[in-house]
């Protein structure tokens, strides 16, 4: 029986959990700290590629900054054997891409709760600097708790990428808005963006562009044509619809500026009164206390 491989003396590997373009994903064992990991190792045939290793390096530095609970926590980085790798946390769930593949759409709230947490993440990650630049169902995560955390920020932008990486368009086309796709620099906008595409996808249980073809998917996107949610989802309240759609607008000056703005539009207007009226009962309150404390002083 062949011994199982272990890297850098500490982490056992064991089967494939899922493969991308230049990586492949692990089940792993930290045998040191006796807990489950995720190991993701560069393909040997990229591992010699400068630019493969510096996004690699980059995704490794970006999610380890972030120390946030909707982002799947690094914990470790190095190079076995010509392999470069990074050690992450091991999540005992699956994507939304295998809960979407197993069909049905998803409800309301709880792509709602879905979409909160994601911009909680994206929200941290902008305020940092750093963008993911590819956000969608294969990069969202289920927690043993039902939340989700952002993965694979491997084409992430941030204040220390390359000058010359960083007009180039990194990410998957059916989640990049036109004049992103057309050569625009990346903006926190277009994660927003991304996030609404999904979203819609989670509700539909469909793509919002489904073509096949890359050519005829640009020009559908270009295009910007799409069903309203409500025409496929009546049960929808004009709050989410209005949010999902205001995300994915053609035109990028109608789109949400940042995560806090976006989140802020999720509640229906009545859920978002009460919210307010809560606060306001909370200061008042409060303001009665401490006046009555000072009439005690004096």
């Amino acid at each position: 029986m062949q011994a199982p491989e272990v890297l850098g003396g500490r982490y056992e590997l064991g089967g494939v959990l899922g493969r991308g373009g230049m990586a492949e994903v692990r089940d792993g064992w930290d045998m040191r700290l006796g807990r489950p990991v995720a190991v993701k190792l560069l393909y040997p045939s990229v591992s010699a590629e400068p630019d493969t290793r510096r996004r690699f390096a980059t995704e490794a530095r970006a999610a380890a900054a972030l120390n946030h609970p909707h982002v799947v926590a690094v914990h470790d980085s190095g190079v076995h054997a010509g392999r470069h790798y990074i050690v992450l946390e091991r999540l005992p769930g699956q994507s939304l891409a295998d809960a979407l593949a197993r069909g049905g759409p998803l409800p309301t709230a709880h792509v709602r709760a879905i979409m909160r947490d994601v911009l909680s993440a994206l929200g941290a990650a902008h305020a940092r600097g750093v963008l993911h630049r590819d956000i969608k169902p294969a990069n969202i995560l289920f927690t043993s708790i039902g939340g989700v955390k952002i993965a694979d920020f491997g084409v992430a932008k941030s204040a220390d990428t390359p000058q010359t990486l960083t007009n180039r368009i990194f990410g998957t086309m059916a989640y990049l808005p036109a004049d992103r796709i057309a050569g625009r620099p990346a903006t926190a906008s277009d994660d927003l963006y991304a996030l609404g595409v999904v979203a819609y996808e989670a509700l539909t249980a469909r793509r919002a562009y489904p073509q096949a073809n890359l050519g005829a998917l640009a020009d559908a996107i270009s295009t910007g044509y799409l069903t309203p949610l409500t025409t496929l989802r009546p049960d929808i309240d004009p709050a989410l619809a209005l949010t999902i759609e205001r995300s994915m607008s053609r035109d990028p000056r109608w789109r949400f500026g940042t995560a806090e703005q976006m989140r802020a539009s999720l509640d229906p207007p009545a859920q978002r009164t009460r919210r307010t009226g809560r606060v306001l009962a909370a200061v008042a309150v409060l303001a009665l206390v401490l006046l009555a404390a000072m009439l005690v002083l004096v």
